[in-house]
């Protein structure tokens, strides 16, 4: 079966892809390229543009017998969508509902959205669950957000299933060395401090160290990329064996603080992490740990590579070949 995977030539999409070719699908990536790499399409057709181009998207439904959709494709940085929102909102916003337009017209019942834990806000009660309350607090999770009380609609209203995938933080790369994390602008923790291990980066910042946590730093609940691809899969033979629509968090159960992790890169890499204290981020909570006790019942998902030494472990074999 064809499953076509929007923004399949980025981090986790394309190792989604490799999963869903393990497993005997066939994806279809659509991918424009503004933050993914041609390089990472290694399994299934390339088609390269963007989905609020419905021409490409009818010719890719037309020339592809798609049997679901998985869809990545969205700009995600924070800070980025405070200070232009209006690009966040067209592109995450109004071009899923054109991606949406095409699925309905040609009748693709199955339909894997990544979403984010930045829908909850400022978390209430940790672990945060899935009946913690959606308050996001920036336009990035706002339009993640909007976009699911979107599928909550259509399905109520048309023959339509989804599972909507809250993340976590994504980390670690393919274990075979094939893909990994190559982010430009580059924010996020575990390849920043690769970078300083690798000589490309000075130091790290380290965005406040006077926090409500044991080492004063934030701590966060990482999850390996094959892991969260896993779930992926899981999620769609779900929904082709006839399961509801739903939300699930993606995540460990368990976290990290920012200085935990640097010290377990120092161990992996064998190099000193010079690193830097300044001023917090404004937003940034102190803590953000998952409950996956829906993920283990409703998916049977398990994260097997998301230890903290494997998740950096693997990331690091594949950082030293950029």
């Amino acid at each position: 079966m064809k499953v076509l995977v929007t923004g399949g030539a980025g981090y986790i999409g394309s190792h989604c892809c490799k999963q869903l070719h393990r497993q005997g699908y066939q994806p279809v990536t659509i991918d424009n390229l503004v933050y993914g790499h041609a390089k990472n399409v290694k399994w299934g057709s390339f088609y390269r543009g963007d989905i609020q181009d419905d021409q490409l998207l009818e010719r890719i439904f037309s020339e592809n017998d798609i049997g679901a959709v998985m869809h990545f494709a969205a700009f995600a940085y924070v800070g980025e969508s405070v200070e232009e929102p209006q690009k966040y909102y067209t592109n995450n916003l109004r071009n899923t509902i054109t991606l949406l337009e095409k699925v309905l017209q040609h009748t693709v019942s199955c339909f894997i959205f990544s979403s984010t834990c930045a829908t909850y806000g400022l978390p209430q009660t940790i672990p945060i669950d899935e009946d913690h309350p959606r308050a996001p607090i920036n336009p990035y999770g706002s339009s993640k957000y909007m976009i699911e009380r979107i599928l909550t609609d259509y399905g109520k209203a048309y023959d339509f299933r989804f599972t909507s995938l809250r993340y976590f933080n994504a980390a670690g790369a393919d274990p075979d060395g094939e893909i990994g994390e190559d982010h430009t602008p580059e924010t996020h923790l575990i390849p920043l401090i690769l970078d300083v291990a690798k000589g490309r980066r000075e130091n790290l910042k380290v965005f406040g160290n006077d926090y409500d946590t044991d080492d004063g730093s934030c701590v966060r609940d990482y999850v390996h990329v094959t892991d969260l691809a896993d779930a992926h899969v899981s999620a769609l033979e779900k929904l082709l064996g006839g399961a509801p629509s739903d939300f699930v968090n993606l995540g460990t159960g368990r976290g990290f603080s920012v200085l935990q992790v640097i010290e377990q890169a120092a161990a992996v890499t064998g190099k000193k992490i010079a690193y830097e204290i300044v001023g917090r981020r404004p937003g940034d909570p102190a803590v953000l740990i998952a409950s996956n006790a829906k993920a283990r019942t409703a998916l049977g998902w398990k994260p097997n590579l998301s230890d903290l030494k494997t998740i950096v472990q693997t990331a690091w074999n594949w950082h030293r070949g950029i």
